[in-house]
């Protein structure tokens, strides 16, 4: 039986913060601003299985109300994630993520930000698919004050 789940994340961008997608800092004249680094693509993937395997939400297990997540790395939490709730009942047979930024072209870091994830789910033999467009100058995205993300899991029951 396979299971299905959605995730989405969406930050504003600022000056003076760093810009962190999959884990690979890039050097860019903005940033996002969040409570942990707000990489918005592992956030999303993070929502994504937690939805398909019926474990609430990032949210619920990283609240920004609590200061031990300030700051912290979204590698990490995927990580957790995956040790202490997906890889004993479930495997991850795919993810699907796009990321939406009018500002910079990402095509170069994708490649790594697929390594890093793969890495912190322990190398689990899935396929992880990520793509990037923008918004052709329209809205909040398009006028470079954000950055939003959607991914889609599917696991299967061990």
């Amino acid at each position: 039986m396979y299971k299905v789940g959605i995730g989405y994340d969406v930050h504003q961008l600022e000056s003076g913060e760093s810009l962190i997608i999959g884990g690979v800092d890039i050097d860019f004249d903005k940033g996002i601003s969040g409570h942990s680094d707000g990489d918005v693509l592992v956030h999303s993937i993070i929502d994504s299985i937690l939805g398909a395997s019926s474990n609430g939400d990032i949210g619920k297990h990283f609240p920004s109300s609590d200061e031990k997540w300030k700051n912290f790395s979204s590698l990490k939490m995927l990580s957790f994630i995956y040790n202490d709730l997906i890889k004993r009942d479930f495997k991850i047979e795919h993810i699907d993520a796009v990321i939406i930024l009018q500002q910079p072209n990402l095509s170069r870091f994708i490649e790594k930000m697929k390594i890093n994830i793969l890495e912190n789910l322990n190398n689990e033999k899935c396929t992880v698919s990520i793509k990037a467009t923008t918004t052709d100058y329209l809205g909040f995205i398009g006028e470079g004050k954000g950055i939003a993300c959607q991914a889609i899991a599917t696991l299967s029951k061990k």
